[in-house]
């Protein structure tokens, strides 16, 4: 993002937060639907995102197209979003879809873990080829993409994740379903003043050695830290942890293709 956009975002967030998470699924859910509309129009998305044209105006768009759809705190939510300054148009969509996340994960009920969930589901897919490509072809039928994830999560997943997920296959802007997965357990986690270590080993760890590694990569980063484990075989053993844009690779892997540019070099 740009510094207009790292600004906007900020300043949305903090009104957000004013909130006092009073804002409910339905508010997220409403967000995230009125986000995808935005972005399937280009004219309308240009128009919002048009740093020339006047608060007022762009607030009166949204407030004729969406008044009569939402319920006030969502119209207010996104009447901050287009009236503020952006560095181009990907960052408004960016930012509801943001904010669609946070209002969701405050509206969680108790001892549910959208990052859990999010990470399972993850799990499944990166499992998956068929799974993947489902999920993630420009050339799938949206509807039909949906429906799988229905009827893999429904049940299986709050219905906040549920709704993030849905989110993520219908308007992925770009992005691969694994990626999606990450960034938006990420911010779910930001939200709830945590943060996701993605751990990463050639076969599953014991549950006290995650229970451990949590604790002292809390210490590490001063914050509260959940685990998110991955397998991959291709790493021969030893780890590879990343928190945000840190990794520590500690991986066999890792330690033999280091060795390789050396002998090339």
């Amino acid at each position: 993002m740009g510094s207009a956009s790292r600004e906007a975002l900020a300043d949305v967030r903090a009104k957000l937060t004013a909130l006092g998470g009073s804002a409910t699924l339905l508010t997220g859910e409403q967000l995230l639907s009125a986000g995808r509309a935005i972005g399937n129009s280009s004219a309308l998305l240009s128009l919002l995102a048009d740093p020339s044209a006047p608060r007022e105006s762009k607030a009166g768009v949204v407030m004729e197209l969406f008044a009569s759809q939402v319920e006030p705190q969502a119209l207010g939510i996104l009447t901050d979003v287009v009236t503020s300054r952006w560095s181009n148009h990907a960052d408004v969509l960016e930012a509801i879809e943001e904010l669609g996340f946070r209002v969701l994960a405050a509206s969680a009920p108790a001892g549910v873990s959208i990052e859990a969930e999010l990470a399972s589901f993850g799990e499944a897919v990166s499992s998956s080829d068929e799974l993947e490509l489902a999920l993630g072809s420009k050339l799938g039928d949206a509807d039909a993409k949906l429906a799988l994830v229905d009827a893999l999560l429904n049940g299986k997943a709050s219905a906040q994740t549920v709704a993030i997920v849905r989110q993520l296959v219908s308007q992925p802007r770009g992005r691969r379903i694994g990626e999606l997965l990450t960034v938006a357990a990420d911010i779910v986690a930001d939200a709830e003043g945590k943060s996701i270590a993605t751990v990463t080993s050639a076969a599953p760890i014991a549950a006290e050695q995650l229970d451990r590694l949590e604790k002292g990569l809390s210490k590490l980063y001063g914050r509260a830290l959940l685990v998110n484990q991955q397998i991959d075989p291709t790493l021969i053993g030893g780890l590879r942890i990343q928190v945000g844009d840190d990794v520590i690779d500690g991986s066999i892997s890792s330690r033999i293709n280091d060795l390789r540019l050396q002998l090339a070099g």
